[in-house]
This record gives C-alpha cells, sequence and structure tokens, in this order.
C-alpha cells in the first residue's frame, strides 16, 4: 500500500505510517505556491472508479504509481500557482456525491463521477476542508460546506481550525491533516492540543 503525505510531516507521523503501508513524502517545485506544494490532494483526487490526477505532477510519483500498478488518469488542466487553478483537483468524492466548488473542477473528474449527485460548495479547496467518514457523516472545518451539508440533513460536525498549521497563514484546514485506511482515521498532529479535539472525539 503507497501512502503518500506531504514531505514536511512529523517524523513521528512517517514512522508510524511506515508500520502500515510504504510512505511516499510529496513535493514539488515551481507547480504551485509554497505552503501547499507537498499537498498530495492538490494533484491527486481519488473518485470510485479511478485515481486522477493533474498532468504536471512531478514525473517521479506518475513512474511511481506505474511502476506499482496502480493505473491512473490524467486530467486536463495543470495545477496552477494561484487560487482557483491551485485547487482544481481538491474535490471530495464518496461512494453518492461529488462536493466541491464545480465552477472550477477539472472535467475530468466531472466526467468520471457522472453517475454521482453533485454539491457545489464556494469553497475551492474543498478536500482540504472536509472529510467524509462514509454513510454520509462528515467533520469539517467550513461553514459554508457545513451548511451545505445540513441543509441535505446530513451528519455533520462544524470544528474552528484554529492551532492548524500552514506555513505563511493563520491556520490550515482540518480534513487535509486527514486520511482514512480502512476503518481508521489518521490525522497528522495531535487532538490534546486542539481546540476542538474532544469534539472529534466524541463525534
Amino acid at each position: 500500500m503507497l501512502i503518500i503525505i506531504d514531505y514536511r510531516s512529523p517524523k513521528e507521523s512517517k514512522e508510524k505510517l511506515k508500520k502500515i503501508g510504504d510512505v511516499v513524502e510529496f513535493s514539488s517545485s515551481h507547480v504551485t505556491y509554497n505552503a501547499i506544494s507537498g499537498h498530495p490532494d492538490v494533484f491527486f483526487c481519488k473518485t470510485n472508479d479511478n485515481l486522477i490526477i493533474a498532468p504536471n505532477t512531478p514525473e517521479k510519483y506518475q513512474q511511481l504509481l506505474t511502476s506499482k500498478g496502480i493505473p491512473f488518469v490524467k486530467g486536463i488542466c495543470c495545477v496552477g500557482n494561484k487560487y482557483p487553478d491551485s485547487a482544481i483537483y481538491n474535490a471530495v468524492v464518496t461512494e453518492s456525491h461529488l462536493i466541491h466548488n464545480l465552477q472550477i473542477t477539472d472535467k475530468t473528474i466531472i466526467e468520471n463521477t457522472k453517475q454521482l449527485k453533485t454539491l457545489s460548495v464556494n469553497q475551492g479547496y474543498t478536500k482540504c476542508n472536509l472529510l467524509a467518514l462514509g454513510n454520509e457523516t462528515y467533520i469539517t472545518s467550513d461553514i459554508g460546506i457545513f451548511i451545505a451539508l445540513k441543509k441535505l440533513d446530513y451528519k455533520v460536525l462544524c470544528i474552528n481550525p484554529e492551532n492548524i498549521i500552514l506555513q505563511g497563514y493563520s491556520n490550515g484546514f482540518f480534513g487535509g491533516t486527514c486520511g482514512i485506511i480502512d476503518d481508521t482515521i489518521f490525522i497528522n498532529g495531535n487532538l490534546d492540543y486542539f481546540p476542538d479535539g474532544r469534539k472529534v472525539r466524541k463525534f
């Protein structure tokens, strides 16, 4: 199993993940702005049927996927240096929905999710802000996404992203710190030091 994470992730996180799979430290240069240059979810979007990647994903990662026998489809648009071009692959795809700012979503993602319901939100960095837990249950750090999902009567926890570190910004986003393998949620950080840590655990 390949586990792709930001190369700047804490050593403790990398060591724990190495016990589960092959950890790949992701980085890019001169593609997008530095704060998100190591974020895999800026370059990759996993749909129910395909792994869609930006065509300007660094070649070494494309070669790695190929060498591991992991099929992928290249999107149409390249990740750019500024928003919204930096967020075109940052969509959330669940068993039932494509959730993203659909005005900026790469057309390849839309084509690959035609059978799903769509939910368009204002936040282009949807994947960074939203953790989909299955069974229409979500955790988000974006109030707009929270409102949109609550209107559909889904189970949603909205949390304060304070204390989530993103270099050069006042805070990062909760969804971007998380990953799911089988039934286990992995958080790149410590909930004991997170203001809404208790809420997350209880939820």
